[in-house]
């Protein structure tokens, strides 16, 4: 996550860096180890001061002494800011676990205990986290596997080198049932996911479309595909399918690009990490560099690694997958570090365009062209870079409409030191940065960001944003850096704006839920208790996860949906039947909003699927607009608020819940 300095003009700061890469010029052009450089006086480009900004880290080789921290900071391996000043609270706390207040609205609760979650652990190599393999974090996915119509939560978890050899007993994976009664119990034993591999991401969808949700996993080590069998049990079927591939996968994403109804498959790969020769700092394996973060060594990465490459697999309809990452025009040549990854469609025209966040490296956006391939936007649409120029560490992005002008706009969380970047949608997949116009840029400066999501969390029809932060070096908490390794999460309110919508920060009020203080990585959002409030969850590194129950006193209306894909009769194509990257518009309240349904988002997460909608205080659901994947398009009207309505294409509604039970007259009033 190291600032990059080729490709970039903006203002300049000259600073001593000795970064594990190439001359700045250069390029790798193969998936092989990103070259090392010795000490070099570069020149940075860099964003307009802005208050509290900080200079990033850094590795030294071993024949030079290592730089004086000039600034009060330097980086190592991950792009973050400039010269970002510590921020403290009133008690003398980091601002990163702290600043909490006595009063203010009272948005999440924490619910872990009560729900029956506190007793898994998340446990991911060693405390003092010695390689890059043990700082990410796992993700986590909220799924209906059961066809309960409740869901249930998917907590990946890590591992140890020790586990990896036999020495130990490798961590567990959690699946925890929904009870329907405000408690889980983890089944995942019984259902046959508990993983027992090294876990980062995973996603949800129905691959072989034959109406229950499976399960991919992005390991270090071979992936995993479980397959759903329809009696609350999974088969891990990666091998058979051909996705294994075997080193650091990540993220994942799930959509029918080539439009033949099966859903497809995009894996991120992040560093090929070698444990034969492992990134120590001052060996060969990271051309004999020290590995520093404001002169404290620290693990080395990812610059001067090895980036594994993406790889996309078609769908051939018969449980098997079939790369065609080169011809679909989505390769990743450089190997660059990816992380999280999305299908959406960003004209709602139902084929699948697909955003890949990589990590201190340009991040790509592919644009489906409707044949087949994808043509490589990510430079032109504006979202590879910061309004800067700058790469960004990249963690978690976002997806949604917080404008309700039609189009997706993405919210991308980075390391610290460095503002989280809004990209706004300004049509026809253009995006600008407009962080600091919307707000969300200069409290997110000290926190090291991770999983995040748009959702609107007081059912006004207005999605509002949430992000999980966590710092990657233990270290802090022995140094006066004004941040901390566990950090506490952010939320913020969609408001308006002289000219749109804004962000307006809510501040934690002690002993509630945004006041909880944990080493944040995987989050994902959705409406755990089926009473149309969005709670959400959080994947901790090394920890206990933590359930945020959703009490905001507002008592707006509400709509969602499941959708189940079908035929659409005038072409005879099909769409999924999980309905991926199926796009739905409700006319309500005067409002046009958007939702889409995704199969991955956040850091390397798998939210709610179902679209779900504020209706504010009006006592009309409105009218849905769903275009599916397969090009149909319906209009339906809802009869009533406040409920879970199925609708299957071509068929309209065929079920609903009503308070969490079935409707007695799902279509009606």
């Amino acid at each position: 996550m190291r600032l990059r300095v080729d490709k970039l003009v903006s203002s300049v700061l000259i600073a001593f860096l000795s970064l594990p890469v190439a001359g700045p010029a250069q390029q790798p052009t193969a998936p092989a180890a990103k070259p090392q450089a010795s000490t070099q006086i570069l020149t940075l480009p860099v964003r307009p001061a802005q208050p509290g900004d900080a200079l990033l880290a850094q590795s030294t080789p071993p024949s030079a002494k290592p730089p004086q921290d000039q600034s009060g900071g330097m980086a190592g391996g991950i792009a973050g800011g400039i010269g970002a000043a510590p921020v403290y609270d009133a008690e003398k706390r980091p601002i990163t676990a702290g600043g909490f207040v006595d009063k203010g609205p009272i948005v999440f609760q924490d619910v872990t205990k009560e729900a029956g979650l506190s007793g898994w652990r998340h446990k991911m190599g060693v405390p003092e986290k010695k390689f890059i393999v043990e700082t990410n974090g796992s993700g986590l996915a909220l799924i209906d596997y059961d066809h309960s119509g409740w869901l249930s939560i998917f907590l990946l978890n890590g591992s140890t080198f020790d586990a990896l050899d036999g020495k130990e007993e490798p961590p567990h994976s959690a699946l925890f049932r929904n009870n329907h009664d405000g408690t889980f119990t983890d089944v995942a034993a019984q259902a046959g996911v508990t993983n027992d591999r090294w876990g980062y991401g995973v996603s949800v969808a129905d691959y072989d479309n034959d109406g229950w949700p499976d399960i991919f996993i992005g390991n270090y080590g071979k992936n995993r595909l479980y397959h759903n069998n329809h009696d609350g049990t999974f088969t891990d079927v990666a091998e058979k399918a051909g996705v294994t591939l075997g080193n650091w996968s990540s993220g994942s994403a799930w959509g029918d690009y080539n439009g033949d109804g099966l859903l497809d498959l995009y894996v991120a790969g992040y560093v090929h990490f070698d444990r034969d020769n492992p990134p120590v700092a001052g060996t060969k394996a990271v051309g004999f560099a020290y590995c520093l973060y404001r002169g404290v060594g620290v693990n080395c990465g990812p610059r001067g690694l090895r980036g594994e490459p993406d790889h996309l697999f078609r769908n051939n309809g018969d449980g098997t997958f079939t790369d065609v990452t080169v011809k679909a025009g989505v390769e990743d040549k450089d190997a660059y570090y990816g992380f999280s990854t999305i299908f959406v469609s960003l004209n709602g025209n139902g084929r699948p365009d697909l955003v890949v966040g990589n990590d201190s490296e340009p991040n790509y956006l592919y644009i489906n062209k409707g044949d087949g391939a994808f043509d490589d936007q990510s430079y032109i649409s504006g979202f590879a870079l910061n309004k800067d120029g700058r790469e960004i560490a990249s963690m978690g992005i976002a997806a949604g409409d917080y404008e309700n002008n039609g189009q997706v706009d993405f919210f991308v969380t980075d390391f610290g030191d460095d503002y989280k970047v809004l990209y706004h949608n300004d049509g026809d997949a253009s995006f600008t940065d407009v962080s600091y116009k919307a707000g969300v840029a200069q409290t997110t400066i000290p926190f090291v960001g991770w999983g995040d999501g748009f959702f609107d969390y007081d059912n006004d029809g207005w999605l509002d944003l949430m992000m999980v932060n966590g710092h990657v070096y233990p270290e802090v908490d022995q140094h006066q850096w004004g941040t901390s390794f566990a950090e506490r999460p952010l939320l913020f309110h969609n408001i308006p704006d002289t000219k749109g919508r804004k962000f307006e920060y809510i501040p934690p009020v002690r002993g509630t839920g945004l006041a909880v203080v944990t080493p944040g990585r995987g989050m994902v959002y959705g409406d755990l208790f089926n009473d149309g409030k969005i709670d959400v969850v959080i994947n901790p590194i090394d920890g206990p996860p933590t359930l945020l129950r959703n009490v905001n006193p507002d008592h707006h209306h509400w709509v969602e949906m499941q959708l189940v894909g079908g035929v659409d009769p005038r072409t005879g194509k099909k769409s999924p039947r999980d309905a991926t990257c199926a796009t739905v518009y409700l006319k309500a309240n005067g409002m046009r909003m958007r939702q889409d349904v995704l199969a991955s988002g956040g850091y390397i997460s798998a939210h709610d699927r179902r679209p779900h909608f504020g209706l504010g205080d009006s006592a009309d659901a409105g009218e849905a607009e769903i275009h599916w994947p397969s090009g149909a398009v319906e209009k339906i009207k809802l009869p009533a608020v406040d409920r879970i309505y199925t609708i299957e294409e071509g068929k309209g509604i065929t079920s609903a819940l009503c308070a969490g039970k079935p409707c007695a007259t799902p279509d009606k009033p």
